[in-house]
């Protein structure tokens, strides 16, 4: 029989701290990425104490993924400021302002130092499997707000521990949940079947054997977003070299003037020039759009078919995808899926949170990032208030704020986390006190080409919405010229 000095006991190897008061315990942070370390950045300045835990290698883990790519961002927009406070007495150096760092320079001169600067506040290799109350799943009421959070995590070495929080901020994204092939949200059929030529990145076509893979191959693009922009820039650039590469973009709407974003008029130059350049790839005949494509399944053809592209699968096999009309695309070798994303809540499952219905979004945040109404990435500014959930002391920040909204930019986390931050600490004033000057028109959220883009002027017309951005502050309101869709 176990005595309860021998459950404490217990208690204390797994991670419970026993009779300790909540305040005292640390506030868990999931996610050591930009939002997940500028959330540690704030929580310090505070004077709390945050524990941030990675499932990956090192900080940015995400990002390291898509090294590849530049940011439509300059750096004076990917640095947090408190952030920047914390690096500052480590003698590290702020890049210049002006420039666009791409995923590989964002993870080494700033999300890595910014993890060493915070020590061993953040643990690498740890990856959360559940978070709920101690002593309490979802459906108890007793004392529930009193007792603090218990977060099961699995190790690399295969090793489990039961943490204790105070407060939970979840910032793992939604990098690991990209979203399907199927039209309808669902996996076409055959999608898992063809899985082993079907990717759902940007391909990093300066890696040999991913540029052999799409080298002189006719590859469908689906997607309508700045993913998709980058990859259907990087097959025309491709094909200048191998002729016989060809891209065919399958857009689930149909063409508009805004279909390649803002472009000139989009303040934010180099995610203009991003759609100018899926534009051009269009154009110069590198790509064919197909509009009003939604698809149902994806066949596997053996022979070559028809089309550009002369290459083929495994076997001489091709992809051939059909839509719910009936629709058949030509065949093809490759598919790139880039639909978007949608947040892992599986580990959330013991907590109450208030989710909108449609995006997975807090509730009080769904009407401000709704993509049916904020196409032009018109999103307001917000704060803890509107991302707080039933389960008190839970937040979720960063792109897993936005659920499936593809609206998301780093300046729009950073000034959620200060806020979150300001609240957990009991400042309430500043918690509300939501101040941000957004860039409107174009699509946020994404990362663009590799090579250093150019610099496109913003024009004074064009575009959906108007390109003067306004600061705005929570309670007040559209501001008037703010330019909606």
């Amino acid at each position: 029989m176990l005595t309860e000095q021998s459950i404490d006991g217990y208690r204390n190897r797994i991670g419970v701290i026993v009779n300790q008061p909540n305040a005292a315990l640390p506030i868990v942070v999931i996610g050591a990425g930009p939002i997940g370390l500028a959330a540690a950045s704030h929580l310090v300045a505070r004077g709390l104490e945050p524990l941030v835990l990675e499932a990956g290698d090192g900080a940015g883990s995400a990002v390291r993924e898509w090294s590849h790519l530049r940011l439509f961002s300059t750096w004076s927009e990917v640095v947090d400021p408190a952030a920047e406070k914390l690096l500052a007495p480590t003698g590290w150096v702020r890049p210049d302002g002006a420039g666009y760092p791409t995923g590989s320079d964002w993870v080494q001169r700033y999300l890595q130092p910014l993890a060493d600067a915070l020590g061993d506040r953040v643990r690498f290799g740890t990856r959360v499997t559940g978070v709920s109350r101690l002593g309490r799943d979802r459906v108890v009421d007793a004392d529930r707000e009193r007792q603090p959070f218990t977060v099961r995590i699995l190790n690399t070495d295969g090793t489990e521990e039961r943490i204790t929080a105070r407060a939970v901020v979840d910032a793992s994204g939604t990098w690991s949940t990209p979203g399907p092939l199927g039209g309808d949200g669902l996996p076409a059929l055959g999608e898992r079947t063809a899985a082993d030529r079907i990717s759902y990145r940007v391909p990093d076509l300066r890696d040999e054997a991913q540029r052999a893979r799409y080298a002189g191959k006719r590859t469908a693009v689906i997607g309508s977003g700045a993913s998709a922009f980058t990859a259907l820039a990087l097959l025309a650039g491709l094909a200048e070299d191998a002729p016989d590469t060809k891209a065919v973009w399958v857009l689930r709407r149909g063409l508009s003037g805004s279909t390649f974003g803002g472009g000139e008029s989009d303040q934010l130059p180099a995610r203009g020039a991003l759609g100018l350049a899926a534009k051009a790839a269009v154009d110069s005949g590198h790509a064919d759009a197909v509009t009003g494509f939604r698809a149902v399944a994806i066949e596997t053809r053996t022979g070559t078919g028809s089309g550009s592209g002369t290459g083929t699968g495994t076997d001489g096999e091709r992809l051939v995808i059909v839509a719910e009309d009936g629709r058949r695309l030509d065949p093809v070798d490759e598919v790139v899926v880039l639909t978007g994303f949608r947040p892992d809540l599986s580990f959330l499952a013991e907590l109450r949170l208030g989710l909108d219905e449609r995006l997975q979004a807090p509730v009080e945040l769904a009407p401000l990032i709704d993509p049916n109404v904020h196409s032009c990435g018109t999103v307001y500014p917000h704060g803890a208030g509107q991302l707080a959930h039933p389960e008190k002391d839970v937040y979720l920040v960063g792109m897993k704020s936005y659920g499936r909204a593809p609206t998301f930019l780093a300046m729009t986390g950073f000034e959620q986390v200060r806020s979150v931050a300001a609240a957990l600490a009991g400042d309430h004033e500043a918690a509300a006190r939501v101040e941000l000057t957004l860039p409107e028109t174009g699509v946020c959220g994404g990362s663009g080409l590799f090579d250093e883009p150019g610099a496109a002027p913003a024009g004074e017309d064009g575009g959906c919405c108007a390109t003067t951005p306004a600061t705005l502050r929570i309670g007040a309101g559209a501001p008037a010229g703010s330019g909606g869709c």
